[in-house]
């Protein structure tokens, strides 16, 4: 919608929320952190969700770079997030940051597939999950609003398969419609040679 509407993304969530002074100050610190709007080099993007969820405000920003054989590779993952309160602070990021890997996980490869009425992967062999190689670096920011005490285990989950998408909508200008990201075709010699301006 924001690209529709020929809108920075993130200004576009801003307006969206105006009336939310958390969601606003969410999207002022993911903003800062991310140097949101800093030049990329060509194939790279980034991308932007929001959400709230168990009670906290969640705002992921995901850099990738798209190569020539469409295989993406997410760089850098910032994360701002309004707890109400976080208690354990240390605890809170280390949740963030695991709801990133898992989400990333089931975004970029995992797949369950039926044959015959049963599931096709058994284990870790052949259902592939996001290793330490593959991982982004990732940032995540804490804002103790004062509010009663969100939700810690999920809030990040959802958030970053959108940030991702968006991001390799901005690198390559093309719309990924369909999880995991391995499903699609987004080798550079059929994009368009011209990226979107959002």
């Amino acid at each position: 919608m924001a690209h529709a509407a020929k809108q920075d993304p993130l200004s576009y969530r801003r307006n969206l929320t105006k009336n939310d002074a958390r969601f606003q100050k969410v999207l002022d610190l993911v903003q800062e952190k991310s140097n949101w709007g800093s030049l990329l080099t060509a194939n790279w993007g980034r991308g932007i969700a929001i959400a709230q969820s168990f009670g906290s405000i969640v705002a992921e920003v995901a850099e990738v770079e798209v190569n020539v054989e469409g295989r993406v590779k997410v760089h850098r993952v910032v994360c701002a997030v309004d707890a109400g309160f976080a208690i354990h602070p240390d605890g809170f990021i280390a949740q963030m940051e695991s709801g990133i890997i898992y989400g990333l996980a089931a975004a970029m490869t995992g797949e369950i597939t039926i044959e015959n009425g049963a599931v096709v992967q058994g284990n870790f062999h052949d259902y592939p999950v996001t290793r330490m190689e593959d991982a982004p670096k990732i940032e995540a920011y804490i804002l103790n609003s004062g509010n009663p005490p969100g939700g810690a285990g999920e809030p990040s989950t959802p958030l970053i398969a959108p940030a991702v998408t968006n991001a390799i909508f901005n690198a390559i200008g093309i719309r990924v419609r369909q999880l995991p990201f391995s499903k699609n075709d987004l080798r550079l010699s059929i994009l368009p040679t011209t990226q979107p301006e959002f």
